[in-house]
């Protein structure tokens, strides 16, 4: 008993120590990225003021090594996010809002089920926007080796967007990666994307009108075509090569027009011959993650609008689920 309570001892004081060692590392790396910062154009006061209290977030790291997109299958994952529960709080979101959603799908050309589908899955329609410090995540993860690149330059974006007034700092809290606001907009997105729709000097993402436009503007502008198709699920043959096969949401190979596919495709009667001289690729988002995944099922063909989801969340399992949910919606309202 006493050698159990004696490594217990040892045992917690080396995480103490391992995590002392990790947070002045952390402030080490804050003297560094000042530095960095200030030849990017960032006033000094600003960063003064805005990195001051920003800490290491442990979770942090702990989010970013495990993310649902990784590890669930997607029949579960899909469900999860395309409940009929979901279906009916979007349609009471859209009763209340229908004036300003209806301007926006007119102005941009965006529908109105997609708008509302990427909501409802990423904050369930504003009712969840996340609760963590984003400078203080941000920082996290670009002191963190794994993506520091990506997120240095998502921080730098931001305290530019503090430093020219465009964001209120005070704000900031949202999701463990970083992103803010109704529709979880990562720092570039807001700079390249978010509009001041209400046209009160000021972009609040958090707000109905500035998100959805911010939303409907970014989908518009990497190419969104309003209804076109986004993916259908297929049956492969098992004679179908597998260098067709796409496992990863990072670049989609292979893509021929679907009349090209038809002869690998078991239930090609239920596709319409109208779709035939579009480019698809094939993807079967299991095999690569789920083990023991059988290799040909799941199987759908995805469409030019799908690539363009997979631009707003590289993940094959994101991009079908808000389809899906975008479908569900055309059948209600």
């Amino acid at each position: 008993m006493k050698q159990i309570n004696f490594f217990l001892l040892f045992l917690l004081i080396s995480i103490n120590f391992s995590f002392a060692d990790i947070n002045k590392d952390f402030e080490n790396w804050k003297i560094n990225f000042k530095k960095i910062a200030l030849k990017n154009n960032i006033s000094e006061t600003t960063f003064n003021i805005v990195m001051s209290d920003t800490k290491f977030l442990s979770d942090v790291i702990k989010y970013d090594r495990y993310q649902p997109e990784f590890y669930e299958d997607t029949k579960t994952y899909i469900s999860k996010r395309t409940s009929s529960k979901k279906v009916s709080i979007g349609k009471e979101f859209y009763i209340k809002n229908q004036d300003l959603i209806n301007i926006v799908e007119s102005k941009f050309d965006i529908e109105k089920e997609l708008l509302l589908s990427l909501m409802g899955i990423e904050t369930n329609f504003g009712t969840y926007v996340g609760k963590m410090d984003i400078l203080s995540s941000l920082a996290t993860l670009s002191f963190d080796k794994r993506r520091s690149e990506f997120f240095t330059n998502e921080l730098l974006t931001l305290l530019k967007l503090i430093d020219t007034k465009q964001i209120d700092y005070k704000t900031l809290y949202g999701s463990w990666a970083g992103a803010f606001g109704f529709f979880q907009f990562m720092p570039s997105t807001m700079k390249n994307y978010a509009i001041d729709f209400d046209n009160n000097n000021s972009i609040d993402l958090k707000s109905n009108k500035d998100a959805y436009a911010s939303a409907a503007n970014y989908l518009n502008q990497i190419g969104w075509k309003s209804n076109q198709p986004c993916f259908l699920k297929v049956d492969l043959s098992d004679e179908i090569p597998m260098k067709y096969l796409n496992i990863s949401a990072k670049k989609l190979h292979d893509k021929k027009k679907l009349k090209y596919f038809r002869k690998y495709l078991k239930n090609t009667d239920e596709i319409n011959i109208k779709y035939d001289d579009l480019n698809i690729a094939i993807i079967t988002p299991d095999k690569d993650i789920i083990p023991d995944a059988e290799t040909l099922n799941p199987a759908y063909i995805a469409f030019d609008n799908y690539e363009i989801i997979l631009k707003w969340n590289r993940s094959l399992r994101f991009a079908l689920a808000v389809c899906t949910l975008k479908n569900k919606f055309k059948n209600e309202l």
